[in-house]
């Protein structure tokens, strides 16, 4: 019988558990090996700071996630399916922090974000996203972290969601047929470069036909602040992320939460402090989830402060530069590659995808979104994947530690809904221009209100899916079942 894929331990309540000796071996052999990456880059080029500092960043998020079991996936899936708002809890505890130190980041003058473009493609992209990620039981990071578990379907979900971002930017044909012709006269007056030939593929005309003609602003842009403090602590952090976050937490609270404190706390009710004793009940009910929201959100933002000082140090505004400085290709023909500068998923994952396929003989740099944008270097020379890889890493260290490693071989039912919802994943990551992390926890905590745009139709997404698999495990049930009737 097939099950919704659910991890709902309880982290907080289970037993203090000894490492065993082997597990804190193997551990260490993992640090080891990422230790050795580092330092022989160093070794061959000192340049490879850069990819180091995404590599140590990416080991910190795989730790912190895999000890939190932070998952979008899951906050969105318990919320719904079993009325536990843990993991919901423990995000917008991160984006309230990160949020912070953002803002702090920003004022200091050392931010790499760039805002993300306001429109319905947000919320259609995160619904589709949304109902992939509660398919496969893990959104974009989930999967990684789970990855470094041991999990097979969580490796299948990556995979899957990588090769159908390259479908999905390079399909043209029967595709183009459905793009606007507004978006295709558009896409022609840009004058895009020769090598670029966007009215072969529909997402290119998506790109420049729709995406490039909308604005793009943080809050304390659009409410007009001309103080940097205001406009980042007041426009970005407080408005944008604190407040809604704040909101939302009030939501669960009151939904999902009070009723079974005030049943469970026999004491006197006394209005408005017992519901601000329920609510820090509920912020601190689950301390694993939030120390790695603590964490998640304080090393989030100094990663911004650390790539924009390391841009600054080496003298370059892309890790393009680097790599064609020390001879390599793979470059977009503006000479880039895909280097956001802080916490990201999906896009690497895409490149990384687009180089095997180029190797099998298809040409993906005749589009905007490799060819213009983010290049095609190998991926033992790709930084952002660096994090990526490490933050399997880093999970895989932690899961060991706790000993929660696993090496776990999926049912071909399980491998196939990863597969299927890793497609539709990747197609609500192009779609919406990011996943769980791009466009909704790095955009929202950076004053991006397409954040919470994303973060919606994500919602909707995942309360659709998880509709869907309880009428189909119902189905199953109903079945199964029948098999004894008389």
């Amino acid at each position: 019988m097939t099950s919704l894929p659910c991890n709902t331990v309880n982290v907080d309540t289970a037993p203090i558990v000894v490492t065993e000796p082997r597990n804190v071996i193997r551990a260490f052999m993992v640090l080891g090996f990422f230790a050795l990456i580092s330092l022989g880059s160093f070794a061959v080029d000192h340049r490879f700071i850069y990819y180091s500092a995404y590599l140590w960043f990416g080991f910190t998020y795989g730790m912190s996630l895999q000890y939190g079991r932070f998952c979008m996936a899951s906050a969105i899936r318990d919320l719904f399916a079993v009325g536990v708002p843990r993991m919901a809890v423990g995000i917008m505890i991160a984006v309230v922090l990160f949020s912070l130190v953002s803002a702090f980041v920003t004022v200091a003058g050392k931010s790499t974000f760039h805002p993300s473009p306001i429109g319905l493609y947000s919320v259609i992209g995160g619904l589709i996203f949304g109902i992939g990620m509660i398919y496969t039981g893990g959104c974009a990071s989930g999967s990684l972290y789970k990855t470094g578990e041991g999990s097979v379907a969580a490796l299948l979900v990556v995979l899957s969601l990588a090769f159908s971002q390259v479908l999905v930017v390079d399909a043209g044909g029967w595709f183009n047929h459905l793009v606007p012709m507004a978006w295709t006269q558009s896409t022609i007056a840009n004058n895009l470069p020769a090598v670029i030939t966007p009215t072969n593929g529909w997402y290119d005309q998506f790109l420049a036909g729709y995406i490039w003609n909308l604005s793009a602003h943080t809050v304390g842009e659009l409410l007009g602040f001309t103080n940097a403090v205001y406009a980042a602590f007041i426009g970005n952090s407080l408005i944008n992320s604190i407040i809604p976050a704040a909101l939302i937490l009030t939501g669960i609270y009151i939904h999902w939460y009070r009723k079974a404190y005030l049943r469970d706390n026999k004491t006197e009710y006394l209005g408005f402090r017992t519901e601000l004793a329920g609510f820090w009940s509920m912020i601190t009910a689950s301390k694993r989830t939030a120390i790695a929201g603590l964490v998640l959100g304080v090393a989030a933002g100094l990663h911004m402060w650390v790539m924009q000082g390391l841009q600054q140090r080496l003298g370059i505004s892309n890790a393009g530069e680097l790599l064609s400085g020390m001879g390599f290709s793979g470059l977009s023909i503006q000479d880039t590659i895909f280097d956001p500068g802080y916490f990201y998923i999906t896009t690497q994952e895409a490149q990384g995808a687009a180089w095997v396929v180029q190797k099998l003989g298809f040409n993906v740099m005749d589009t905007i979104f490799f060819g213009l944008d983010n290049g095609v270097p190998n991926p033992l020379l790709n930084p952002v994947l660096w994090m990526s890889i490490a933050l399997v890493g880093g999970s895989a260290v932690m899961a060991l530690l706790n000993n929660e490693f696993k090496f776990k071989m999926p049912s071909p039912e399980i491998a196939t809904w990863a597969i299927f919802g890793g497609i539709l994943m990747g197609i609500g990551a192009r779609v919406g221009l990011g996943c769980n992390i791009g466009a909704f926890f790095a955009t929202v905590t950076n004053g991006d209100p397409s954040g919470w745009l994303f973060c919606l139709g994500m919602t909707v997404g995942g309360f659709i899916g998880v509709k869907f698999f309880n009428w189909w495990i119902g189905r199953k049930m109903a079945k199964e079942m029948a098999v004894f009737d008389l």
